[in-house]
């Protein structure tokens, strides 16, 4: 029996760790081929460190997609998020460029011919997660810690110069019967100006801690800490190296789901590491939607060069309605989960990665150009329709 009572943490960084600022940039890339060649194959990772970023990986695209391109797409990232300082500035980096052409092998097993369709671009399982727990049907300890370092990068984009980039936070959620009541404790530590005292960053976090949680959600002032260690000046990848898919439960469910494993940013939605992960958060926010359970986990796996997925497993972990191996039939019946059906029916083949690669890729709104397609709830009424 699942337990009612208990503690429950997930942690965020902001666009500025250096993790995310590899994973910003990686899928920088992919946009940059997808808006030339829809069908462009990338799969691009990032290292960021002292002044230097370092860029390698494969590629099937555009040939006016330079390193010159590239670099420029890196300088430009790094600007965005706000890097101006000694230790690690857009304009005074060293970029090194390592990208070359797609593996003939893996090309092969791929793309679609004459005699077979356009097969996975990789083996593995992906899960997608919804719970009912909060109003954008993610587990509230990751909706909430999203949100605090959203606001405060906000505010520092809109002016608030004593902070820098760099940024983490960590919620623990109390939960009773099962359902979140309020915060055991808050964790938030920014980079900040070396001039700025610690009273004056307490005093900016405090307002964007107090305006996202709920009402009455505040944890008790001696499990609040704030730049615990009482300085955070040296941030960023000068502070810390970054790579790309670093932050795999920040960038899904904050520990309450599982994970298959595999990172999304740098690769195109060929990939189902990316496209399945995004197709399974579909199916299963719907069904929560639909009200066919308060919590639904879905499992797919795939093998490369195979069309369809292997296997396709529903759990609602005690909480369903319905029978959840007659759903598995439905799911397959109501969307095509080959790769290639993933990508048309969520129109994933267009620039819409860059902005995915902080604050989580779930829980987000879908937007009119196409972004972040998967989080619609266009299923709702075919779900109830079968039940």
């Amino acid at each position: 029996m699942s337990r009612k009572n208990f503690l429950f943490t997930s942690e965020s960084v902001s666009e500025g760790h250096p993790d995310k600022v590899s994973d910003c940039i990686s899928d920088a890339i992919v946009d940059l081929f997808l808006e030339q060649e829809p069908e462009a194959r990338v799969a691009v990772e990032t290292l960021t460190t002292t002044n230097r970023v370092v860029l390698a990986g494969e590629v099937r695209g555009p040939a006016s997609i330079t390193a010159d391109v590239m670099e420029a797409a890196a300088r430009r990232v790094v600007k965005q998020i706000g890097y101006e300082q000694e230790g690690f500035h857009w304009k005074d980096m060293s970029v090194e460029i390592h990208v070359h052409g797609q593996s003939a092998d893996i090309a092969m097993g791929v793309d679609s011919g004459d005699n077979k369709d356009e097969g996975a671009g990789d083996q593995g399982i992906m899960f997608g997660y919804a719970t009912n727990e909060t109003d954008v049907y993610m587990p509230a300890p990751i909706h909430y810690s999203h949100m605090i370092l959203k606001t405060l990068a906000e505010a520092r984009h809109g002016g608030v110069t004593e902070l820098g980039p760099d940024s983490k936070s960590q919620i623990t959620l109390k939960y009773e019967d099962g359902i979140p009541v309020g915060a055991a404790s808050v964790v938030v530590s920014t980079q900040h100006r070396g001039d700025v005292s610690q009273e004056r960053v307490r005093e900016i976090v405090m307002e964007h801690i107090e305006k996202n949680l709920p009402s009455g959600w505040m944890c008790p002032e001696g499990q609040l800490y704030i730049n615990p260690t009482g300085n955070f000046v040296i941030g960023g990848p000068d502070g810390d190296a970054g790579l790309t898919g670093r932050k795999i439960i920040v960038d899904t469910y904050g520990g309450a789901s599982p994970h298959g494993g595999g990172a999304f940013s740098g690769k195109d939605p060929t990939k189902v590491d990316r496209s399945a992960a995004y197709a399974s958060r579909y199916l299963a926010k719907n069904v929560v939607a639909a009200g066919l359970a308060d919590r639904c986990t879905i499992q797919l796996a795939y093998a490369i060069g195979v069309s369809h997925p292997l296997s396709l497993y529903v759990d609602f972990h005690n909480t369903g309605n319905v029978d959840p191996a007659r759903l598995e039939k439905v799911l397959f019946e109501i969307m095509d989960l080959s790769p290639r059906g993933i990508r048309e029916h969520l129109n994933l083949n267009r620039p819409i990665y860059e902005r995915t690669a902080a604050y989580g890729h779930f829980g987000r709104t879908p937007e009119n150009d196409g972004g972040f397609s998967w989080e619609k709830l266009d299923l709702v009424e075919s779900l109830k329709g079968h039940f």
